[in-house]
């Protein structure tokens, strides 16, 4: 059992639903608590995926877009400044801020391993398959001297089997998120590959 875990199924309040933060507001706590560059354009990036595919696969309105940009744009607020703590502190911070439970949950089961949280809706289990997966092919494109430009998914698929390529990424947690959603692992790099690339 991870000493990360939550101990607890629920987030939020009901009540809450529907209550978002501004991106202004999400940008003023992300450049608050996280001084590290590279940890910030981690977020960005899977907010931008985040966002893209509520948009282009689940035909979300503009609220319910910027609810999977959020829970992208934050997942990881905590980690730097408090990792032992990580993802406590930001739960119980857009709790405090009544933020709709929907993204406070989908923060807390972005790693269920780690934090004991099941990812529910499909937003949850988006960012849960995007972000480790994110990372990698972020990874990839600091190797390549073209960057995202013309990367190919057999590019990407070849790091992925190569344990030491960036070897923070779980490999693990990739896998088991796919076995949750119904896209292909192939598919999901495209979509990433297309969309991080002008996060900045």
């Amino acid at each position: 059992m991870s000493d990360r875990f939550l101990n607890r199924t629920t987030f939020g309040d009901v009540k809450n639903a529907g209550n978002l933060m501004t991106l202004d507001e999400a940008h003023a706590l992300l450049y608050e608590w996280v001084p590290n560059e590279k940890l910030r354009l981690h977020m960005k990036q899977v907010a931008a995926n985040m966002k893209a595919w509520a948009i282009e696969k689940e035909n979300a309105d503009e609220q319910t877009a910027l609810k999977w940009e959020l829970a992208g744009l934050l997942h990881d607020a905590d980690w730097e400044k408090y990792p032992d703590q990580h993802c406590k502190v930001i739960v119980e911070e857009l709790e405090k801020r009544n933020i709709d439970p929907g993204v406070i949950h989908c923060i807390a089961s972005h790693g269920p391993k780690v934090f004991g949280v099941e990812p529910e809706s499909k937003m949850d289990k988006m960012i849960y398959a995007i972000d480790e997966l994110s990372g990698l092919v972020h990874a990839y494109s600091l190797l390549r001297p073209e960057k995202y430009e013309g990367m190919e998914v057999k590019g990407v698929k070849k790091r992925l089997k190569e344990k030491a390529f960036a070897a923070q990424v779980s490999r693990e947690d990739i896998a088991d998120a796919l076995t949750r959603i119904d896209v292909t692992l192939e598919e999901l790099i495209q979509f990433i590959i297309d969309h991080q690339k002008d996060a900045s």
